[in-house]
């Protein structure tokens, strides 16, 4: 009898429990709104070719926090600064990770760059190195003659060519590389063509940065559907293989000769670049949780050349094209410049932009309508979250929208305009994460370390180049046909390359 009422009250509690479970099972969580996903593919399918405004137009329809499925993966967008604030200020703790994507194994050193390393101790490291060690405004100020040595031999380098067309873009991607290559390496490992001390020409290493930037912003079906990996079906993972094992071999080379050259001075050594910075602090690690490892350093290398070449470069390409499609901008600026160097008589420098208002006018313009990484790089949930009364699972990708952001109409009076005057009146807005209304380089944990060296090359480059030239577009096209059109990737630059004719306009001794 006893023995009865024990199973019959076990049995009474199992069945409660198994009730208390479906109930809970039952229990619908209230996701972000977001169009309908189709079978194996989610909502792949709506956004190519340019994915950030795809998801600009969805949002319009399914609201400022939209849930979307690509393939079997849940990605959640964020197309307002309200939302922005949220997952980056408010529940940045819970948001500061990276999904673990392709891109990320096969060429961020298998996680271990700034821009693929998930949250934990590998990452506090690095963020902490570079904040402590590479980007301070000690060390930037000490590069600042290599900055001024490249720029001039740049702007030399357009004066002879006065008269004749030149593809600006190509004219700056050298200047660019040319100069964080001095910062962060020291020599120049590479030249026009292959040499003993160069292991590849310019032209490949920028065919090696442009072929990073696209398959770090490509959507590999293999990342979003895991049983269609093996097959490859858009060949991604093999050119980022090809890709890992190019830069590999010029990361070894570099290193390589930076660790001879240590030794041979011996006691004597004082680092002189990034690399040696980076070689030294391996070396003397004694950190007991995570060492900062040779791979570890290739990959923080890895993050400082692709990076701060192409990162910058594609900000002054676009501050170009908007300048020459509006002449009265350029006028304010030409104004400007004149009345800081005191009517030309020399060149801007980096000590003149606190009385340059109206050029970081231009430059905030420029990255709100242009902004350097559209949707930034995902981010990666580590727990469930509530995020504006919608729940958020644990291992949701999310997407931060910049481009709609820097287009939201509650924020910006004629948001597709560009009025640099807007920067000029009322608040000040800053864009370097702590108004969410303008977020070129990220904000909180994962916002981009090296956004002040970039802004240094932008402000400068920009400025000297309508300073030094007049530009005259070729015969028989106007400024309306200059090519605003986006092309992907993990950074968007015009899809055509402008040709564009110098003629100086300072005096002759200033290009020599």
């Amino acid at each position: 009898m006893e023995s009865s009422v024990i199973v019959l009250a076990l049995a009474c509690l199992a069945a409660l429990l198994a009730f208390i479970s479906k109930k809970t099972q039952n229990t619908k969580k209230r996701n972000p709104p977001g169009p309908k996903p189709w079978p194996i593919i989610g909502n792949l399918h709506q956004l190519p070719p340019l994915p950030h405004i795809s998801l600009h137009l969805l949002a319009k329809k399914y609201g400022e926090i939209m849930q979307v499925k690509y393939g079997s993966g849940t990605v959640v967008v964020a197309s307002s600064p309200k939302m922005a604030e949220e997952f980056l200020k408010t529940h940045d703790n819970v948001f500061a990770s990276r999904p673990p994507l392709a891109s990320g194994k096969y060429t961020g050193y298998n996680f271990q760059d700034m821009t693929w390393t998930p949250a934990g101790p590998h990452w506090r490291k690095a963020r902490k190195v570079y904040l402590t060690e590479i980007f301070t405004p000690k060390r930037l100020n000490s590069f600042e003659y290599i900055r001024v040595e490249e720029r001039q031999r740049f702007l030399s380098g357009l004066y002879a060519k006065s008269g004749n067309p030149v593809l600006l873009k190509n004219e700056i991607r050298r200047y660019t590389l040319s100069s964080i290559s001095r910062v962060v390496l020291r020599d120049k490992y590479f030249s026009d063509h292959k040499t003993d001390t160069s292991l590849v020409s310019i032209s490949e290493f920028h065919e090696m940065i442009d072929e990073w930037m696209v398959l770090n912003g490509v959507i590999n079906i293999g990342d979003w559907i895991p049983w269609l990996r093996v097959f490859d079906l858009q060949g991604y993972v093999k050119r980022m293989k090809v890709l890992r094992d190019k830069f590999d071999a010029f990361h070894n080379y570099v290193i390589a000769d930076h660790m001879a050259q240590k030794d041979l001075a011996g006691k004597n050594f004082v680092p002189k670049d990034m690399v040696d910075v980076l070689l030294q602090l391996s070396e003397d690690d004694t950190d007991p949780e995570v060492k900062l490892s040779i791979e570890a350093v290739k990959a923080l290398v890895h993050d400082l050349m692709p990076g701060g070449t192409d990162t910058s470069g594609t900000t002054m390409e676009w501050a170009i094209h908007e300048i020459l499609r509006h002449p009265d901008v350029l006028a304010k600026l030409r104004e400007e410049l004149d009345k800081v160097t005191n009517g030309g008589e020399r060149w801007v420098q980096e000590d003149d932009f606190p009385q340059m208002p109206y050029l970081e006018a231009i430059i905030k313009e420029t990255l709100r309508l242009h902004p350097l990484s559209p949707l930034l790089a995902p981010h990666f949930a580590l727990e469930d979250c509530n995020v504006a009364g919608y729940d958020i699972a644990k291992g949701t990708t999310v997407l931060i929208n910049t481009w709609s952001i820097g287009r939201h109409p509650d924020h910006w009076e004629d948001p597709y305009e560009f009025k640099p005057e807007r920067f000029l009146q009322g608040k000040e807005i800053s864009m370097t994460g702590q108004d969410f209304t303008l977020l070129p380089f990220g904000s909180g944990r994962r916002k981009c370390p090296g956004y002040t060296l970039g802004l240094r090359l932008v402000r400068t480059t920009v400025a000297n180049i309508f300073h030094g030239f007049n530009w005259k577009l070729p015969e028989g096209m106007k400024s309306e046909d200059i090519c605003m059109v986006e092309r992907y990737g993990l950074t968007t630059c015009p899809e055509v390359t402008l040709s564009i004719i110098p003629e100086p306009r300072l005096p002759i001794h200033l290009y020599k």
